[in-house]
């Protein structure tokens, strides 16, 4: 149960970060097209980590029931 709450909170911090990097490349777009696509990289890094995250989470849930 620990582990799937440090699980959780990492997701939330992840996803808080997402959204600034998303915001940030949508902010750039009409001023520094280079800085809005090393924003958008990032962020899309950063969802690829988070959809591992939703999975070990998913995973740890369904151990915790059986």
């Amino acid at each position: 149960m620990k582990n799937s709450q440090k699980y959780i909170d990492k997701q939330r911090l992840l996803l808080s970060r997402y959204k600034t990097l998303i915001e940030q490349a949508y902010n750039f777009r009409q001023t520094d097209s280079a800085l809005s696509d090393i924003s958008e990289y990032k962020a899309i890094k950063l969802l690829h980590k988070m959809n591992k995250h939703k999975f070990l989470i998913r995973d740890l849930n369904l151990l915790q029931e059986h």
